[in-house]
């Protein structure tokens, strides 16, 4: 394998980074009361120790009541989480390390009576659950210019604790994906409509936190095709669709996009092989993060195991010398094992200890 690519580094705005391999976000849920501990920060370091370039943390909540599901899903505005943070950010930095917080609001895809606070109801554009089925009333537009400022109020906490970005969660059918489906915002104000209307929440969300953090403060926005029950629907059915969809999202702010899929080497579009990263640096021309079981098969456990993940970061470096993506997402491979890249660069793919269900388990 030829992982020159992959291991060289590249600027984004004032965002250096050592090579184009990202952690991708993973809720892990060890944050008791929302505040990441010791063991949180020694977590990313080995990541950044094992020589990932960018570490985006698992998805942290902006100050909302029913921003997250679980009272053990870190928050980025309380004073001890945001101590805990600043933990986090120093021993990521310590080893030569980046590292931004995924900014997080769960929407509709939250239960009624979840934690951490029991009795806040999920809210969403039309209080319609990812069915499309009504559960709660819709929001008023001021509590939607209120879920902007939080978003903003986040960033800005997160620039304040020194993380090196933030990434801006607008995939996967959480609050902000909830707003660009028209099966879930049946709006008729200006958060409604076709879809660059339906695009309006998320732009006031980037306009607003790059104004909290200055023009040189690097934005990943996640978006999906896909969303959680469903992950055959497409927001943008052709490339025409999805540039309507992007264009006013990039010219918002986002410096990076992404491209969440469930498989990097699937294309989007027929047509095309391109996969959705391709698209999106297509149709922007802004960096773009490919991300979808990379390093990863379906049969762990058979004897040419090494060979099937060795073919599968061959179509990753492949598609990479094409110039269709600039970084990688990799995820539950770095659970298994924090030294993924490390193993990569140097060939010793035999020496990657696999991902199985076991290694969520521990947060190690």
């Amino acid at each position: 394998m030829n992982t020159e690519l992959l291991f060289s580094p590249i600027q984004v705005g004032n965002l250096s980074l050592s090579n184009r391999i990202v952690m991708a976000p993973m809720t892990r849920v060890y944050s008791p009361d929302g505040v990441p501990g010791s063991n949180v920060a020694a977590y990313y370091r080995r990541r950044a120790e094992g020589g990932v370039g960018l570490i985006v943390t698992e998805g942290t909540a902006i100050n909302h009541p029913s921003a997250v599901s679980h009272a053990n899903i870190p928050n980025i505005h309380e004073e001890a989480a945001l101590e805990g943070w600043k933990q986090v950010v120093e021993e990521v930095h310590a080893a030569g390390g980046k590292i931004i917080p995924q900014l997080w609001h769960v929407g509709m895809a939250r239960t009624i009576g979840e934690g951490p606070n029991v009795e806040a109801l999920p809210i969403g554009p039309s209080g319609l659950n990812l069915a499309g089925e009504p559960v709660t009333e819709p929001l008023t537009t001021a509590e939607v210019e209120s879920l902007v400022s939080a978003f903003a109020q986040a960033a800005a906490n997160a620039k304040k604790v020194g993380f090196d970005g933030i990434e801006i969660h607008g995939a996967h059918g959480y609050l902000i994906d909830q707003f660009f489906w028209e099966g879930t915002n049946k709006r008729t104000d200006r958060y409604g409509g076709d879809l660059v209307g339906r695009t309006t929440f998320a732009v006031e969300v980037i306009e607003a936190c790059r104004k909290a953090v200055g023009p040189d403060f690097p934005i990943v926005l996640r978006f999906s095709q896909w969303k959680l029950g469903a992950y055959d629907e497409k927001l943008a059915k052709n490339a025409d669709e999805l540039e309507r969809f992007l264009t006013p999202l990039s010219d918002a702010g986002v410096d990076i996009f992404h491209c969440s899929t469930r498989r990097f080497s699937q294309p989007e579009f027929e047509g095309s092989e391109l996969n959705l990263a391709g698209w999106t640096k297509k149709i922007t021309g802004k960096p773009s993060i490919t991300v979808g079981s990379i390093g990863l098969h379906s049969d762990f456990f058979a004897e040419d195991s090494a060979q099937k993940t060795e073919d599968n970061i061959n179509e990753l470096l492949e598609r990479m010398d094409r110039e269709e993506f600039d970084l990688v997402a990799v995820g539950r491979a770095l659970i298994s094992d924090p030294a993924w890249p490390a193993k990569v660069q140097s060939g010793a793919i035999d020496e990657i200890i696999p991902f199985t269900a076991e290694s969520t388990k521990t947060l190690y």
